[in-house]
């Protein structure tokens, strides 16, 4: 995916609110932006870092940018906009850049079940493969050596995905749980057990009755952004 516009850079000041940050621009111009990250963000809001903002042409937002990207002390690049996850999973999954499910030749976002729930991507049964459930979670939180965990904080929501997907599972469908790593730091991913142990007992438990895990490191520059690197999960 190719970001809107040129990103404007600036210098992180503070993040407050959950929805809100103060940047100063390269201009020197102190603004506030919107924060598309409901999560803790941990390691990713230090005050100091290096930020970018798309903006937005609609003449109604409050803020008109939007924090996209920081750069870390070691140089990576890290997407913040969590949301954005689902719209590169979706573009790897329609080119086949996802090895493990380039087979199914359809895929539909946010499939509603019989429960209210909706799970990210859904394709039906195509030949001998069975119909197939895939949730993606946005990994960001680096724990240091190449190790990323997911999630950064205690997520009952999360949780609760895994469960969906086993119903799925029992029902004879085919379930995944794609990790999908927006900070070019990370090259392998694990549950993160010291900040959600129950979310790790569950996730352990699944992958022993049939979830697939997987995950994918997503390439980032100020132009686009885009899944290419396939990484170890630690299960």
């Amino acid at each position: 995916m190719y970001w809107q516009g040129e990103l404007q850079g600036g210098i992180l000041l503070r993040r407050y609110k959950r929805f809100l940050a103060d940047v100063v621009l390269d201009s020197g111009e102190e603004v506030t932006v919107h924060c598309p990250n409901t999560g803790a963000m941990t390691g990713c809001d230090v005050p100091g870092s290096r930020v970018w903002m798309s903006v937005s042409a609609n003449p109604k937002r409050k803020y008109s940018m939007t924090w996209e990207l920081l750069e870390t002390a070691t140089g990576a690049n890290v997407c913040i906009h969590s949301a954005l996850a689902n719209d590169l999973v979706d573009e790897a999954l329609q080119a086949g850049g996802i090895s493990a499910l380039a087979a199914y030749p359809n895929w539909q976002r946010e499939k509603k079940l019989a429960s209210g729930s909706r799970i990210d991507f859904y394709a039906p049964a195509a030949g001998e493969l069975p119909e197939c459930y895939v949730e993606v979670k946005s990994v960001t939180l680096d724990c240091g050596g190449g190790l990323g965990a997911f999630p950064d904080a205690v997520s009952k929501r999360a949780s609760r995905h895994i469960e969906d997907l086993l119903e799925l599972r029992r029902q004879g469908a085919r379930v995944v749980l794609l990790f999908a790593v927006l900070h070019e730091g990370i090259q392998r991913v694990m549950p993160a057990a010291h900040i959600d142990p129950v979310y790790t007992r569950t996730l352990q438990a699944a992958f022993g009755t049939g979830l697939e895990v997987i995950a994918y490191r997503a390439e980032i520059t100020l132009e686009q952004m885009v899944l290419t690197a396939p990484l170890t999960v630690e299960i």
